[in-house]
């Protein structure tokens, strides 16, 4: 990460620091659980470097005719670098004239020879179908890629990228704290295993983590499950809503929290168990809800990549409990390379 410079950037990835510059608005293309990665992308590049961004799924990407405007840098997500629709969505978008930016695990991948510039996340092999480590190197990746961004543009003075860097250096010591949720965690799970339904909700940042947390139970416990934008609840899923239907709600520190805790009280009068992540010292959720995984303190932009923790166990023993085969999960493949 150091020297803080858009050129150790460009050493790191190919990409010069003039393509950062330049860039009028950023695409992120993905599918599955990278997909959600774009999602908090997007949020990154357009509050911390203040370019338009957009995230979409690769698979709608490449059967639209999209418009790409000039200087349009696409930022294409994939563990494996295989996946079928991103790399069609890939060859769409360097027809249209864009720059492609790879952010993937895989060196030596189809989406890394096919891109202009590759940051690796470097996480090694990851056995399980369902994305785990590799969607918290995604985040991290997509940390990095804003904070270049962000000084390219001067959007960042070099008192802020410090403190965005030394924050995010210190992450691992905080996700191994989040880990220590597991004990937790596998109790709220012996709890819920047997629901048919869950309901996972946010706001911000925190709706692509509802959407992670939701995909994961169904994927490794084949339990139905939602992720919802928390505000979206009016229209439509609160009818959902019963003393059968769990709410997991992520609930961290941020400027719109008081909004997602007015959605959980919505929840909770409805007859619903509510499970909320939490921002450790948070007071307020322990008569708010049923069960409360405090994650450590982190700011904004950062907190997912713990928040997701007590998500990816939580479905994790569930899994567990139920069965199922949490590295082979039923009629899925760690690389999806047909459509």
């Amino acid at each position: 990460l150091y020297p803080l410079s858009p050129a150790t950037f460009e050493a790191e990835t190919g990409c010069p620091p003039a393509v950062l510059k330049a860039a009028k608005r950023v695409h992120l293309l993905a599918c599955g659980t990278a997909y959600h990665a774009g999602l908090i992308g997007r949020y990154l590049v357009e509050q911390l470097c203040g370019v338009p961004a957009e995230a979409e799924t690769a698979s709608e990407f490449r059967y639209r005719d999209p418009i790409l405007p000039p200087d349009t840098l696409v930022v294409a997500i994939s563990q494996s670098g295989e996946t079928a629709d991103t790399l069609a969505a890939v060859q769409l978008a360097k027809q249209k004239g864009a720059k492609v930016l790879a952010v993937c695990n895989s060196v030596g991948s189809a989406l890394t020879r096919a891109a202009d510039y590759n940051l690796y996340t470097r996480c090694g092999p990851e056995y399980g179908v369902a994305s785990t480590k590799a969607f918290v190197g995604q985040l991290v990746a997509l940390d990095v890629f804003a904070l270049y961004l962000a000084l390219a543009r001067g959007k960042m003075d070099d008192v802020q990228a410090k403190a965005f860097v030394d924050e995010l250096s210190h992450m691992p010591v905080l996700v191994r704290t989040a880990l220590a949720l597991n004990d937790e965690t596998q109790r709220i799970a012996k709890l819920y295993e047997k629901k048919r339904d869950f309901l996972y909700i946010g706001r911000h940042v925190n709706f692509p983590l509802a959407l992670e947390g939701a995909l994961k139970l169904k994927e490794i416990s084949y339990i139905h499950a939602e992720g919802y934008a928390a505000g979206e609840m009016k229209h439509g899923p609160i009818a959902l809503i019963d003393e059968d239907v769990p709410v997991v709600a992520i609930c961290t520190e941020s400027r719109i929290l008081d909004k997602t805790l007015s959605n959980v009280e919505e929840a909770k009068a409805r007859g619903a168990k509510t499970i909320a992540v939490a921002t450790e010292g948070d007071k307020r959720l322990l008569s708010l809800v049923d069960h409360v995984l405090y994650v450590p303190r982190a700011s904004e932009f950062l907190a997912p990549i713990l928040s997701v923790v007590p998500l990816q166990l939580l479905a994790y023993h569930i899994a567990n409990l139920r069965g199922a085969d949490v590295d082979q999960p039923r009629n899925l493949a760690k690389s999806v390379t047909v459509e």
